[in-house]
């Protein structure tokens, strides 16, 4: 009996049936917490995913209205923007008026410093938080007593200025530089189509010429060896001209000086002159053209024509400077009138709105030195079959330009053609880096800080 007993004992301690059915459910339970917490980190990378594609979004479109807009509009687009890309509804408040800050971005220390009054960047914060009732909710962590996840993401946007447009040859379509021109380190050219080159030509180091291809540069039989340079000049590139797209608010900024996006008499509008003393637009006949004594300075003149192909002449003895010419007549400058720190606007679409058929010069020769720069806008193309000086201004036309330059007379220049852009030269084109440019019409470019 008691053998028996002990027996069966041992048996029964022996037995091992069931007992995979308990590990089992070790592994089960594990593997259940394991899943349990990778959905609740899978929520919270996509949550961050989500806020930081809002944020990068939503800066982008605060920065691109801030350039024309006051901060107040800039951050309205971008709260509806965000609310658009994530629903209250179903996210909550992931962005308030206070997480949009407009300032400076200090590339060398990598550094936000805010600036109300500041369009050069901003900084947008986009959060997803237990407090403000819209935090990631997680599932398993809620047994080791976490209700929801945190996500709070930022981005930094911040304008830029390609050098080709703050000072340069640029064109929508064919940039055309003929033969012996000597262009000078820092000298951009760039073409949205190709850019033509002719020989004898010299880029110093530092020079670019770029286009959507650098392999569709066209060249002369003797190719890169008749073009000392160019070869380590080349470089593919595409900008869009936005500033092309900034001409009606060019004019509208003359027409309406008191705007407060553009107005030029708003101190804080991209398009402020501080040389004007007055709104008031004063009248000029056009059939007596630009003589000595037509402009005042500090202030802004209107020309009107009865027909897009009437011309009114700014004469040799003009003096146009610290003053604003509007028109709709075509333009003939003569050799000889002084125009500077002067903005002259030809609301003419003819293919020669603005010509001259002798030797003129636009702004002041004064060694790259503040002041003296000229603005000349047109909606039609500009040919200056002659020689023209250019000293620290720019000219923006909607069609073509056409320009001999006369020997060392460009020194400072921002030329930019919505069609073509033929160049006939025998000198140097200088480089001012910026210098005595602040008055040239821009139109920022937006790239993520970093």
């Amino acid at each position: 009996m008691k053998s028996r007993l002990t027996k069966h004992v041992r048996d029964l301690a022996g037995d091992q049936a069931g007992g995979i059915t308990a590990f089992a459910l070790l592994i089960l339970l594990a593997c259940l917490m394991m899943g349990g917490l990778a959905v609740d980190y899978a929520n919270a990378i996509a949550a961050r995913t989500r806020l930081q594609v809002t944020a990068d979004t939503v800066a982008h479109a605060a920065l691109y209205s801030r350039e024309l807009k006051s901060a107040d509009e800039a951050r309205q687009i971008a709260l509806q923007l965000a609310a658009d890309n994530m629903p209250p509804s179903r996210y909550g408040t992931v962005l308030t008026a206070d997480d949009i800050r407009f300032g400076r971005w200090d590339e060398t220390r990598h550094q936000f410093i805010a600036d109300p009054a500041a369009r050069d960047a901003v900084l947008v914060t986009t959060r997803q938080a237990e407090a403000n009732g819209n935090g990631v909710p997680v599932l398993l962590l809620k047994l080791a007593g976490l209700n929801a996840w945190n996500v709070t993401t930022q981005s930094v946007y911040t304008t830029y200025y390609p050098s080709c447009f703050r000072e340069g040859f640029v064109a929508m379509d064919r940039v055309d530089m003929q033969s012996n021109g000597v262009f000078k380190a820092g000298f951009c050219i760039h073409s949205q189509s190709y850019v033509s080159v002719s020989s004898g030509n010299t880029f110093e180091p530092g020079v670019v010429v770029s286009m959507p291809d650098k392999r569709n540069i066209d060249l002369p039989a003797s190719g890169f060896e008749s073009n000392t340079g160019l070869a380590q000049a080349l470089r593919d590139g595409s900008y869009a001209p936005r500033i092309l797209n900034r001409i009606d608010d060019i004019f509208l900024g003359a027409e309406e000086p008191y705007d407060a996006g553009v107005g030029y008499m708003i101190a804080g509008s991209p398009y402020y002159r501080d040389y004007l003393d007055s709104g008031n637009i004063i009248t000029v006949n056009y059939k007596k053209g630009i003589t000595a004594g037509t402009i005042q300075e500090g202030r802004i003149h209107r020309a009107t024509c009865p027909n897009s192909k009437t011309h009114m002449t700014i004469e040799s003895d003009a003096v146009i400077r610290e003053a604003v010419l509007i028109t709709n007549c075509r333009i003939q400058i003569k050799a000889g009138a002084v125009i500077e720190d002067a903005v002259i606007l030809v609301d003419n679409t003819d293919a020669k709105s603005v010509f001259a058929s002798s030797d003129i010069t636009l702004g002041r020769d004064d060694g790259c030195a503040e002041g003296g720069d000229v603005q000349l806008v047109t909606r039609g193309g500009v040919e200056f079959a002659s020689k023209v000086n250019i000293y620290g201004s720019q000219i923006l036309a909607a069609g073509d330009i056409s320009m001999t330059a006369n020997a060392d007379g460009i020194e400072g220049a921002s030329i930019v053609a919505g069609g073509k852009l033929d160049v006939t030269s025998n000198g140097a084109f200088g480089f001012c880096n910026g210098a005595g440019m602040n008055n040239n019409f821009e139109a920022a470019y937006f790239r993520l800080a970093g």
